[in-house]
């Protein structure tokens, strides 16, 4: 499996001129996947957390221009990224917003940890689904129709929070103590270090 190391990955984030604000998000939600995913490891899982880190850094990458082009942001994200040669970081960030099928089995997969960890993160915060839903709704649920779609796309969260915590020591709302708020600093440092040795 190819799979784009970190610094690579943070060049392709350049190269898309995403938005401050969506690095941040991205940086954040890479937390909140690698964590669960060491703890998830620690209980005898074997996910690839390598395929993990990727897919949380790149999955909004072609949210920005989304913003103009309007563009369903997770299907071009994966396609691109399957463009570049990065099959299995595609099909995750392709799967981002709504998973291809949500399961019932215990055992959780990479691309479920993406879906998950991207509705734990509203702008730079980890937060509660809760709040997460709160402003999708307020943001995207202009009308009834969109408002049902996203209850029930709430309620397949709400069952794979269930899966993800329900051997683990911790719990969904421990996360925001256990991954400090601006522990991202680093992260962005580095990025930015990435950004600023790149050709103009």
């Amino acid at each position: 499996m190819e799979l784009p190391t970190k610094e690579h990955c943070y060049q392709l984030m350049c190269d898309m001129q995403m938005l401050d604000h969506i690095v941040i998000h991205s940086l954040q939600v890479c937390r909140v996947a690698t964590f669960l995913t060491d703890v998830l490891n620690r209980e005898r899982l074997n996910l690839n957390i390598e395929l993990i880190r990727a897919a949380a850094l790149l999955h909004d990458i072609t949210k920005t221009r989304s913003f103009k082009t309007e563009e369903d942001h997770a299907l071009t994200g994966g396609q691109y990224l399957c463009d570049l040669g990065y099959p299995e970081v595609g099909n995750l960030v392709r799967q981002h917003v709504r998973l291809d099928q949500y399961a019932t089995g215990k055992a959780v997969s990479e691309v479920e940890i993406i879906n998950y960890a991207d509705k734990r993160v509203l702008h730079d915060e980890i937060v509660s689904l809760e709040q997460r839903l709160n402003y999708i709704l307020e943001r995207y649920a202009k009308k009834q129709a969109h408002r049902e779609r996203i209850h029930i796309l709430w309620q397949n969260t709400k069952k794979l929070e269930k899966r993800i915590f329900s051997d683990l020591s911790c719990a969904p709302g421990d996360l925001m103590q256990l991954l400090p708020a601006r522990g991202y600093v680093a992260e962005l440092q580095d990025y930015q270090r990435v950004c600023a040795l790149l050709p103009k």
